[in-house]
């Protein structure tokens, strides 16, 4: 049988269609950004599997926390207020008002707020809204207006609800003034965040706008400290009247028109790289890991080009190698530095302050600072636990290294305690004992830095609880723990004589024992704690007695 036979004969024979597989069809017009935002809020509820019951109850449930919250920190802080003592009698021509130091910190949370609008964005598209809006011919305003509207909302919300509670909390104003400070505060917070959108359209670099928001930062402790050392303090919180508060609503009306108006100008490059920022960061917030929710901050606002290379000179050997590397991922975040600063001049501002100026108080601002200031200096230790390059490709025990890595945080944390401790000696007039017991206590503060960031990862295949921010697993805090626990542990001393006031031998002494105790915790390689060897240790007895 031929080819031909074979095509011609029955069952075998294939019909060819030479008609094309697509037809023409009539082009449509092209559909709004309100209805492809529609579409794909609607594709993703139809994928969640959520009801309008479960929306409402999700919603009810978030009011009533945030009201729980408000309620809770509003009782606190009258309860801290009336619980303060007299102006105790502080031995220092350095005064500060407690109305001076909520203002001092109303600045510095604005310096934090524009810093944070930076590192954000603030205005962003991640994920698929990344991959596919962009892309589309319609117009991008209507698609980033959400966005756009999001960060300047929540931080209003944020920024009022702090400010009535310091203004309200701590120097129990009346509700009035209560009232008109928390709407000063909440447009200038949505203010904020709209200017850091306008620059961000203007094509400013997110470095630029975090850097502006951390020299702010940076000033507010800094004028303080002026402020207190010329005697110059205020009496109450500035409140500006009714009618200025209302012609700022216009203000941020115009601004907000100019960034709806320059929404299609931001780059496409710009907001997705502001959606992975933050996408990660809500990320790092919901699984409650700060390691991830610092880098995330951190590269976010980091140069991508250096204009100049430093020749690492002090690099000899593998020593060497690693401690310069610290320096220079510590050098080279502003973010750190600032937050190093910071935390170094709470301890004097809070000894300045007569109303807070008792043990109790002192010691809070020892403990809070220099947690913030052990954060600040574990980012080359954090990184490597990232990614251990060169953990890995140096000749180094595991337990050299981990040390090694405690010799920029404890140069830093040395410099944070001469400065701290100087104040509280200051504070209890003996500045050379606290100076000593400062310098004692340094490799507590950095062993707790190189702890915290070798931690080891929650165990997300175990026993799960349910909790506001989603399902956690059940080891999370104790997790978390890691480091804090060498604060809290090895700090005993400084506990001690903070609340007597004075500084001994026996506690000298004491703090050495335990900062050469905190580092060889910390020099440790193991990542289970004393609780679950325990526990390990007892399974293997039952499992050997069974045999």
């Amino acid at each position: 049988m031929t080819a031909a036979d074979h095509d011609d004969a029955p069952g075998t024979a294939l019909d060819h269609d030479d008609e094309p597989a697509v037809q023409p069809f009539e082009v449509g017009a092209v559909p709004s950004a309100k209805s492809i935002r529609r579409f794909t809020s609607q594709a993703a509820n139809a994928r969640g599997g959520a009801s309008l019951g479960s929306l409402l109850g999700g919603v009810y449930y978030a009011v009533i926390s945030i009201a729980i919250s408000a309620g809770v920190a509003l009782g606190f802080a009258q309860a801290m207020r009336a619980s303060l003592p007299p102006a105790p009698e502080v031995e220092t021509p350095l005064t500060l008002s407690l109305a001076t130091l909520v203002v001092v910190i109303i600045v510095a949370l604005a310096g934090a707020l524009l810093s944070l609008a930076g590192r954000l964005g603030p205005v962003g598209a991640g994920g698929a809204e990344a991959a596919w809006w962009l892309a589309l011919p319609v117009d991008r305003r209507g698609l980033l207006r959400p966005a756009a509207r999001r960060l300047p909302l929540l931080a209003g919300f944020v920024g009022a609800l702090l400010v009535a509670l310091l203004d309200a909390g701590l120097l129990a104003d009346p509700g009035l003034r209560v009232a008109r400070v928390a709407s000063t505060a909440a447009l200038v917070a949505a203010g904020i965040v709209l200017l850091a959108a306008v620059g961000q359209s203007a094509s400013v670099s997110r470095r630029s706008i975090a850097l502006a928001g951390d020299v702010l930062l940076f000033l507010a402790p800094v004028a303080a400290v002026v402020l207190a050392r010329v005697g110059w303090s205020v009496d109450e919180v500035p409140t500006a009247p009714w009618w200025f508060v209302v012609g700022l609503v216009p203000v941020v009306v115009l601004l907000a028109g100019v960034v709806d108006r320059r929404l299609g100008r931001i780059p496409s490059r710009t907001l997705r790289e502001s959606g992975s920022v933050a996408t990660q960061a809500v990320g790092a917030v919901v699984s409650m890991d700060s390691r991830e929710l610092g880098r995330a901050l951190t590269d976010g606002a980091a140069a991508p080009v250096r204009r100049w290379l430093s020749p690492l000179s002090t690099a000899r050997g593998p020593v060497t190698a690693l401690i310069t590397a610290d320096l220079v991922v510590l050098r080279r975040s502003a973010r750190h530095v600032v937050q190093l600063v910071v935390a170094a001049l709470v301890p004097v501002l809070v000894s300045t302050v007569p109303q807070l100026a008792s043990p109790v108080g002192v010691l809070l601002a020892l403990l809070i600072a220099g947690s913030v200031a052990t954060s600040a200096t574990g980012e080359g230790s954090r990184r490597a636990e990232m990614a251990p390059i060169l953990d890995r490709l140096l000749p180094l025990e595991a337990k050299t290294v981990r040390r090694l890595r405690m010799v920029v945080p404890a140069a830093a944390m040395l410099l944070w305690s001469v400065v701290a401790f100087a104040a509280v000696g200051r504070w209890a007039s003996d500045v050379p004992g606290w100076i000593a017991l400062g310098i004692a206590s340094t490799p507590v503060w950095a062993a707790a830095a190189v702890r915290g960031s070798y931690r080891p990862a929650p165990d997300w295949g175990g026993a799960l609880v349910s909790t506001p921010m989603g399902a956690l697993p059940t080891g999370v805090a104790t997790v978390l723990a890691r480091g804090p626990d060498l604060v809290i542990l090895g700090l005993l001393p400084v506990w001690i004589a903070v609340l007597l006031r004075t500084v001994n031998a026996p506690l000298l002494y004491s703090q050495l024992v335990l900062s050469v105790i905190a580092v060889a915790i910390a020099s440790s390689i193991r990542t289970r704690s004393l609780m679950e060897t325990l526990m390990d240790a007892q399974e293997q007895e039952r499992a050997g007695a069974r045999r």
